[in-house]
């Protein structure tokens, strides 16, 4: 029986949304150029994005600080953008930690380097610790 993954055709078109824009633009640019690239071609794309998505972290029920996520699509997946020469653990450990914060399961990291590259992370909520407080989209919408 085949398994399917958590978000597959959101997924697969954020992936084939990074492809499009390596394609266009190579790498050798700053983060930010596709970072705002990669933003343009998913809300042509017609998804609800946001980029720069401060996420609270809490300790013991008080906010000790924020982590902004590079780029939120339709609330249901974190991308984290590098144009480095490669990924390094630290990168998915980053990722993981934003899950980790979040009600989010689905994480992508890509890299803009040399070679493209990407990472699919999960972190199901069911593992996730909570401890009261405003979850991560309560947050983001009390705006």
């Amino acid at each position: 029986m085949p398994t399917s993954l958590k978000h597959e055709k959101l997924t697969k078109n954020i992936i084939g949304v990074f492809y499009d824009v390596y394609n266009d633009l190579g790498h050798g640019f700053i983060e930010s150029v596709y970072e705002n690239s990669f933003m343009i071609a998913l809300l042509e794309f017609g998804y609800e994005v946001g980029n720069q998505v401060k996420i609270p972290v809490s300790f013991r029920d008080r906010v000790v600080g924020n982590f902004e996520a590079d780029i939120v699509v339709e609330s249901k997946v974190i991308l984290e953008l590098k144009s480095a020469s490669c990924l390094v653990p630290a990168n998915e450990a980053q990722l993981l930690n934003y899950l980790r914060a979040t009600d989010i399961e689905v994480g992508l990291l890509f890299n803009f380097g040399e070679k493209p590259a990407l990472k699919r992370l999960i972190y199901e909520n069911s593992r996730k610790r909570r401890r009261g407080g405003m979850s991560f989209l309560d947050a983001l919408y009390q705006k």
